[in-house]
């Protein structure tokens, strides 16, 4: 599936950007091209499914710095794959540390690029429903009240019912009516259910 993926282009050498994105269409994918990562910053929209191929080398922001202003200022997790004439090891360690799909030195082999976009695609699957999966979860807990909250933390935490009313002053018959009305909420169907969710919070 590739019409539903888009791979962003970003380089700043109009050439490599040209040929880039032709590849890319031929191959069936959406292809978005920037000169710059700064129209590509004020033009991103991560709910998009797609990964960026980035240049390191540009002027006002190198790859490397788009990169951390992507994870950090817009909560993007977008993968990407740098492309790179001006590739040397301690850069590419660095953007791989920092979560990169892969490091590629141009001229890049088409096999290696696509190889390097089917794993980022991958990938950005698997983040989509992880934080899917943890929208669900906390439009969930939002429906709790807020004695609901610490009795569903408190369980988690491994305390028992007695041991949950002793802490919060009240009746074990009325912990256990939270403990019920909170595994109903989140759709819970046992005790490991709600602690694999407290874990994904």
């Amino acid at each position: 599936m590739t019409e539903n993926f888009t791979v962003y282009v970003v380089d700043d050498d109009p050439g490599v950007l040209k040929g880039m994105c032709r590849l890319l269409r031929a191959r069936g994918y959406q292809a978005s091209p920037y000169a710059s990562p700064r129209l590509f910053l004020e033009e991103h929209d991560s709910a998009v499914p797609g990964c960026a191929i980035l240049d390191v080398a540009m002027p006002d922001l190198n790859g490397l710095e788009l990169q951390r202003v992507l994870a950090t200022t817009t909560g993007s997790h977008r993968p990407l794959v740098f492309v790179t004439g001006k590739g040397d090891i301690p850069t590419s360690v660095r953007a791989m540390k920092a979560g990169a799909i892969d490091f590629l030195t141009k001229p890049v082999k088409d096999e290696h690029l696509f190889d390097a976009i089917s794993r980022a695609q991958e990938k950005d699957a698997q983040l989509r429903k992880v934080h899917s999966e943890l929208e669900s979860i906390r439009g969930k807990v939002a429906t709790l009240t807020p004695r609901e909250r610490e009795v569903f933390a408190l369980v988690v935490a491994g305390r028992m019912n007695k041991q949950i009313a002793g802490d919060l002053g009240t009746a074990e018959k009325t912990i256990k009516i939270h403990r019920s009305r909170v595994m109903e909420k989140l759709g819970a169907r046992a005790l490991a259910d709600l602690v694999r969710m407290a874990e994904k919070l």
